[in-house]
């Protein structure tokens, strides 16, 4: 059963995709697919800079139509890369609401060597609101570490489990889960019950 979009424009529902880019089955793909939602492309998936990659991101927020509220979707690297646009950009306000998916600790010895540029994660409270997915055995970061981020960042912290790194290799498919906890995420404070079908959507875990 389809769920009925929230978004008046999907092109505004901007994906951000980690390191390498998301795969042809990753549900960050499938979602592009099904609800034409428009993947922020960078110059280097395999060797992305810092600096690039906020450059990126601020070109296609000032590309949205003014008045359009903006939605990111982030996974892994993409969640870091929300907090370091945050971080420095004057365009925060266009910006509705963060949903990030299993940051990708780039503090971490193994991963800083590989990503020089992404070390520290930046660590201001974001300034719109957030949910931050993480699961307990994600081998791109612990799930303390996923806690402590959606703590310092303001976001609301969901638990999915053992799903791994919530990616193509989790057998999400398009994760219809996911996209009603997205759903959820931006609609309106005074309308944050999203139907799925006639049926209120129940989040993971409540």
């Amino acid at each position: 059963m389809n769920l009925i979009s929230v978004f008046n424009n999907p092109q505004a529902v901007l994906i951000l995709p980690g390191w390498q880019s998301s795969g042809p089955q990753h549900w960050q793909s499938l979602w592009e697919q099904k609800w034409g939602y428009r993947r922020v492309e960078q110059h280097d998936w395999d060797h992305p800079l810092r600096g690039d990659w906020i450059t990126r991101l601020e070109d296609e927020v000032l590309a949205v139509p003014l008045g359009q509220p903006i939605t990111l979707v982030a996974h892994s690297l993409g969640c870091i890369l929300v907090a370091a646009w945050a971080a420095i950009s004057h365009s925060t306000a266009r910006v509705q609401a963060a949903f990030l998916v299993a940051p990708g600790d780039v503090e971490n010895p193994a991963v800083r060597d590989q990503l020089p540029s992404w070390s520290p994660i930046a660590r201001q409270k974001l300034p719109f609101k957030s949910l931050l997915v993480g699961s307990q055995n994600d081998p791109y970061c612990s799930f303390a570490k996923a806690q402590n981020l959606a703590a310092i960042w303001g976001s609301q912290f969901e638990d999915l489990g053992a799903l791994g790194h919530i990616n193509g290799a989790s057998n999400l498919g398009d994760w219809p889960a996911g996209h009603a906890l997205l759903q959820d995420l931006a609609q309106p404070a005074s309308h944050r019950v999203l139907l799925a079908g006639n049926q209120p959507y129940k989040a993971i875990g409540a």
